[in-house]
């Protein structure tokens, strides 16, 4: 991703989240401050979703129903990593590519806990403004990163991450947009700085055509019906068997120690939905340093 104010996806993301908040996953997922960090125009969306007013014209259909679609996502991804931070209890946590995460805003077992989230210097500008004054239940420590020329390494070192202890690593909705050298980058980064009992948290897409296919259409259909497109410049890079990435994270000392696909994941959090199809590719693992 490139340097610039907080990303359409990571916009996307957030409407997700406000979108599904007291809706879906009832009892195991919340997230009222997502709304609170949008804009009066990027919440007119989310409110159009949430009265289930599906629009009739063929391009405000498609946004309705990739928001919609997101939500569902998003809901099943958000409530899998909370359980994997809460099960590990590490005394530290880095947010890779954090965008407009509200973690360290609204998760009570991080009271006190250092979290360290990294992203764009121009991202992180915006995420504090929307923020206002409100504050954080976490001790939060804003590391700016460019992906494409920083060392994450000495960024972090900088920002008083400590390597010595346990870290629990949240890369979420990162992967897709890497390509599969970059990835391996990113990995070898976070390996040098965990030491015994840390975490990995992945969430990655396995390959699949139909998928991609839709997401091409979606995208084509948006453009021509003069829509936002959120994906426009940040396409898929990159997608990973479930075998591929555990050889990889294998080779630098990780764990695998559950990798689901989000369908299943949706079954037992009772997310049912109406977009299926759209999780058929997303995966999410957990790999430990033993």
């Amino acid at each position: 991703m490139t340097e610039r104010a907080a990303s359409r996806t990571a916009v996307l993301v957030c409407q997700g989240r406000a979108v599904a908040d007291g809706r879906l996953g009832i009892g195991r997922f919340s997230d009222p401050l997502a709304t609170e960090l949008l804009t009066a125009p990027e919440r007119e969306l989310v409110d159009l979703v949430r009265s289930d007013a599906v629009p009739t014209s063929f391009g405000p259909r498609m946004e309705y129903e990739l928001l919609s679609a997101t939500a569902e996502v998003l809901a099943v991804r958000t409530i899998a990593i909370d359980d994997a931070v809460r099960a590990a209890a590490n005394p530290q946590l880095v947010i890779l590519g954090a965008g407009l995460d509200a973690r360290a805003w609204r998760m009570p077992e991080l009271r006190g806990t250092p979290v360290f989230e990294v992203d764009h210097r121009a991202s992180q500008a915006e995420k504090r403004a929307r923020l206002a004054d409100r504050e954080p239940v976490a001790d939060i420590h804003f590391v700016p990163v460019d992906f494409a020329t920083d060392s994450l390494a000495t960024a972090l070192t900088s920002a008083g991450h400590d390597e010595s202890r346990p870290t629990t690593w949240i890369w979420e909705g990162v992967v897709p947009y890497l390509t599969p050298a970059q990835v391996a980058e990113t990995v070898t980064a976070i390996a040098t700085r965990s030491a015994p009992a840390s975490r990995l948290i992945i969430t990655y897409p396995t390959p699949n055509r139909a998928y991609r296919y839709g997401r091409k259409v979606m995208q084509l259909i948006l453009t021509l019906s003069g829509r936002p497109n959120p994906m426009a410049r940040e396409p898929q890079r990159s997608t990973w068997t479930p075998e591929a990435i555990a050889t990889l994270l294998a080779a630098r000392d990780f764990t695998v120690t559950a990798d689901r696909d989000l369908e299943s994941l949706a079954a037992e959090a009772k997310i049912e939905g109406r977009h299926r199809s759209l999780r058929a590719d997303g995966h999410i693992l957990t790999a430990d340093r033993l």
